[in-house]
């Protein structure tokens, strides 16, 4: 039986998810409310691990395309005490594979391939329950018909009220990111701070860090813990003004850590939200959620990972599962929020001891989680 299928959104949940309804020769609608796949920069590196976003790649017949585009030296880790000291240097063996970096960016090309994305259709909300089935509204009015409607539509989704009345709440944390470009040649000190991969300067409550991207782009985050609106009397647009207000917060660190800042050219501003740890919600036939949209989790490499693999698993399900969508939906959301909920406590756990009084808390859980080699 071949359903009227749509997922919104065109990340890595939903490219995950279409890719392998793609394979199995299943007809999917991609809906994404970007004008085309270069509308705006598509975000940072991601480090896919081995069961989780290498997993989901496989069962896309992807994984050896990943292998070839990935970055393995994009493991290596860096941990500074604040006066520039070396705590840790951790670099990944030749055959260390358990994380590779790729941009995000690549990795969006490598899953859209033959995909046929309906570009500029964003979804204003979902309708559940009509006879002919599930209602997408769009934004400009229109309105389409599927037998299953797939939010992969990210932090603030549109999809997500149609299943649950739940919104992100702010972690108290907030992210400063700034770049520096064609960091080998313009930057080759900073390139040898940051080195193949990342680099990390934890103090009380605050840290920098920096991670090496391909083509020479290294990407660094101010972290801090501060209210919402921390920057109400700060115009984030002017450049100047933020660098000497981040200079301020991280007074008396290392200056060839300060120069991390104080070279970006332009700031952004990224505070931190997440859903409860345990979101779940009352099973509504014909709309599921994926990623970002099903459990907003800090930033701490499970997201990227848990959506791909998630995309892909209720991409297989639907393909090979039973004519009954609605319990192959329903089953694969009982697996879905069991595994997301442990990665959810771990990174919310993992939150705290980064972003703690106390740095040393930052350097054990780097211990635990890549143990010296």
């Amino acid at each position: 039986m071949r359903h009227r299928i749509a997922v919104i959104g065109g990340g890595p949940a939903g490219l995950a998810f279409a890719r392998v309804l793609h394979r199995h020769d299943h007809p999917v609608t991609i809906l994404e409310r970007e004008s085309g796949p270069h509308a705006r920069p598509p975000g940072g590196t991601l480090d896919l691990h081995e069961g989780l976003g290498q997993l989901a790649l496989e069962k896309a017949g992807l994984l050896a395309e990943f292998r070839a585009l990935s970055r393995p030296e994009g493991q290596a880790m860096r941990i500074l005490d604040t006066d520039g000291t070396v705590l840790r240097d951790w670099r990944p063996g030749p055959d260390e594979r358990a994380n590779p970096e790729i941009d995000r960016r690549q990795l969006r090309d490598l899953l859209l391939g033959p995909l046929d994305v309906r570009w500029g259709r964003g979804a204003a909300k979902v309708t559940p329950g009509p006879p002919d089935g599930v209602r997408v509204h769009f934004e400009d009015g229109r309105q389409e018909t599927f037998d299953l409607v797939v939010g992969a539509d990210g932090a603030w989704s549109r999809t997500r009220p149609a299943v649950s009345p739940v919104t992100p709440h702010y972690t108290g944390v907030t992210s400063v990111e700034t770049s520096l470009d064609d960091v080998d040649t313009d930057h080759p000190d900073l390139a040898r701070l940051v080195g193949d991969g990342s680099v990390a300067v934890y103090g009380a409550n605050r840290a920098i860090v920096a991670q090496r991207n391909s083509g020479g782009h290294v990407r660094v985050h101010a972290q801090f813990r501060a209210p919402l609106d921390w920057h109400a009397n700060l115009d984030t647009a002017d450049a100047a003004a933020v660098r000497a207000s981040l200079q301020a917060l991280f007074d008396g660190w290392a200056a060839p850590v300060l120069d991390l800042l104080r070279r970006g050219t332009a700031f952004v501003h990224r505070p931190l939200h997440a859903l409860p740890v345990s979101h779940t919600w009352t099973h509504v036939p014909g709309v599921t959620l994926l990623g970002d949209a099903a459990h907003l989790m800090p930033p701490l490499g499970a997201g990227a990972n848990l959506a791909l693999l998630e995309g892909a698993e209720l991409a297989e399900s639907v393909a090979a599962g039973p004519e009954d969508l609605d319990e192959t939906v329903r089953a694969f959301e009982e697996r879905m929020w069991e595994r997301a909920g442990e990665w959810a406590r771990i990174t919310t756990a993992g939150l705290e001891h980064l972003m703690s009084p106390d740095p040393a808390e930052a350097l054990a859980l780097f211990d635990q989680v890549q143990p010296s080699r």
